[in-house]
Formats: structure tokens, C-alpha cells, sequence
């Protein structure tokens, strides 16, 4: 009689057991034929924003674990120096403006002297037609003509030479504005800080990475699937993410197919697996649901991701369509009694 309990009790934790891995398992027990996977983690691009140019970091304005939009200020360097060369290069322009103005008022002189030359060179050409005057007299009078004109020309040349000092200066003008609004660091992309590299006072050199960036606008999973999968998955093919411990499918979609073949990494698979040779597949989840779920999004978090190979795939179960529902704020806090 006592076996018997022993025995109705190991049946019992079997059963109790066998329970608990029907739970975990989250129904792939009845993944459909055509439906493949692979195990990975959710990734996004690492984005080091860097200044552009030499200074000393006036202010840092995001802090770790920030969420960020595109254009937002994440940086400031100091622009003092920047800003007196600035007002030196725009005194430079004012300048050579003044030098255009001068060279335009000497152009019109010299167009006065070449007009009254060429005026008194058609006199001295009548009084030599009519024996009045000499051929000395008319030679001068050409002379004078000719000294005008080439002085017109040079006049003119100098004005052009003067725009050009001006264009000169406003270029660099252009050139430490451009400098200036360097000293602003801002955001690519939407994103959320993951380290601050440096904080206000210190000097950094040209290229010196001030906060690395977590690109949340390219959020996906990486995974391997063996060459007999690999062919017949298309880009933009339908794609589903479960994260571990979670109860849900994350929509996603094909974006890259590795066209070589590599040995997997051993954090992915098994040692046997990672004799044979895979390829790499990038499921990528649409920007517009990570938005939409911009608080919950982390990198880092493992899961398996499921495809459908082939022209004809089956459908998804319907464990793999359950969504994630964030939970409201209705009752995240109680008013004080």
C-alpha cells in the first residue's frame, strides 16, 4: 500500500511539472509547419554624438536614461572665442563694404575725366581738319584719351577685386557661424540616453564623444536560420518577436537576409548547432509601434523571432497574434485622503 502513494505521487509531480512547461512554453508546442525561429535579443544602433570642433563643455542638458526627439539639445560647448572671431569677421565686412563704395566713386570719377577727354579729343581733331591747331595738340588730347580709358578699366577691376573681399569676408563670416552652431549638440533621431560621457568644464578635442544615443528608431532582432529557411525568406516578409517571460507578439518585419554564411555565435545556439553554418536574419519592428510604446522599449532583452519562409506561408496561432496592452494610469495613484 505505501508503494502505491509513492507511486500516485510521482505521478503527481509529473503532472505538476509537465504543467509548468506547458505554461512557459507560451503555446509553441503548436507552432504550424512552415513557421520557423531562431533565438535572439532586441538591439538598436548605438549613436555617439561627437563634437565637431576643439572646446570646453559648457553644458550637458541630458542625463542618462533621457528620452530624446530629433533636434533636441543635448550639448553645449563654449563659443566665446567663436563669437568675438564673429564680430571680428562682421567688422571685416562693413569694412570691405566701405572699400567697394570708395572703388564705385572712383570708377564714376574716372568715366567724368574719360568723357571730357574723348570731348576734347573731337575738338582737336576739327582745329586740325581746319589748320587751327597742330598735330602736337591732337596727339596729347588722344593721349589723354587713352589714359582715361585704361584708368576706367583698372577703376573697374578694383571694384570687382573689392566684391570679392567681401565675398571673402562673409564667407568667413559663414564659415564661424557654421562653427558656432557646431557648439550646440543636438539629437539625430529619436532616441534615449545611455551613457554621458563627459560633464561641463572638461576640454575635448575635435571628435570627443560627449553621450552615446540609443536609436529607438531602429529597434530589432538579430537571429540565425539554416540555409534550407534562409532562401526562401524574403525581405518584408511578416516576422514575430516574443520577448522572454512576456505573453505577447511584437509585429515585425524582414529587412536583411546575411547573403553569406557564418558559424552562430555561441551565445545563441548549442555547440552542435554552432557547427553547422547559418545566416544571419534582421527582423526589424516598425518605427511607428515603438512609438507607440516609446516606454516600455529596451535593448538588451532576449527572445525568439518567427518567420514564414516560403510563397504560400501559414497563418500565425493564435498565441502569436496576443499584443501587449500597457497598462493605464487610471489607478497609478491614489489621491491623498
Amino acid at each position: 500500500m505505501q508503494l502505491n502513494w509513492k507511486i500516485i505521487f510521482i505521478v503527481a509531480a509529473v503532472i505538476a511539472v509537465a504543467g509548468i512547461v506547458a505554461f512557459g512554453t507560451g503555446g509553441g508546442s503548436d507552432l504550424p509547419d512552415g513557421i520557423v525561429y531562431g533565438n535572439g535579443r532586441i538591439e538598436a544602433v548605438q549613436i555617439d554624438v561627437s563634437t565637431k570642433i576643439a572646446g570646453r563643455v559648457a553644458r550637458i542638458l541630458k542625463a542618462e536614461g533621457d528620452l530624446v526627439q530629433p533636434d533636441d539639445k543635448l550639448a553645449e560647448i563654449d563659443s566665446a572665442q567663436l563669437q568675438a572671431q564673429l564680430r571680428r569677421a562682421e567688422a571685416q565686412i562693413a569694412s570691405a563694404e566701405s572699400q567697394v563704395s570708395q572703388a564705385q566713386a572712383q570708377v564714376a570719377q574716372v568715366k567724368a575725366q574719360l568723357r571730357l577727354a574723348e570731348r576734347e579729343l573731337e575738338r582737336a581733331k576739327q582745329l586740325v581738319a581746319k589748320g587751327h591747331t597742330s598735330q602736337e595738340v591732337f596727339d596729347t588730347r588722344l593721349s589723354q584719351r587713352d589714359v582715361a580709358a585704361a584708368n576706367l578699366s583698372a577703376a573697374k577691376a578694383m571694384v570687382v577685386s573689392r566684391e570679392r573681399s567681401v565675398d571673402a569676408a562673409r564667407a568667413a563670416k559663414a564659415e564661424l557661424q557654421t562653427q558656432i552652431d557646431d557648439t550646440i549638440l543636438v539629437s539625430p533621431t529619436i532616441g534615449r540616453i545611455l551613457y554621458r560621457l563627459t560633464e561641463p568644464g572638461e576640454v575635448l578635442p575635435a571628435g570627443g564623444k560627449v553621450v552615446t544615443l540609443v536609436n529607438l528608431a531602429d529597434v530589432y532582432m538579430e537571429f540565425f536560420l539554416p540555409a534550407d529557411a534562409a532562401y526562401k525568406l524574403a525581405i518584408g516578409s511578416d516576422a514575430r518577436i516574443v520577448i522572454d517571460g512576456t505573453d505577447f507578439a511584437v509585429p515585425a518585419k524582414v529587412s536583411f537576409v546575411s547573403p553569406e554564411a557564418q558559424f552562430t555565435p555561441k551565445q545563441v545556439e548549442t555547440q552542435d548547432e554552432r557547427e553547422k553554418l547559418m545566416f544571419r536574419i534582421k527582423v526589424r519592428v516598425p518605427s511607428s509601434l515603438v512609438q507607440k510604446h516609446i516606454d516600455f522599449v529596451k535593448t538588451g532583452i532576449r527572445g525568439v523571432a518567427y518567420v514564414r519562409p516560403g510563397l504560400d506561408p501559414p497563418a500565425w496561432p493564435a498565441w502569436l497574434e496576443r499584443r501587449f496592452e500597457p497598462p493605464t494610469r487610471q489607478n497609478a495613484a491614489k489621491p491623498s485622503e
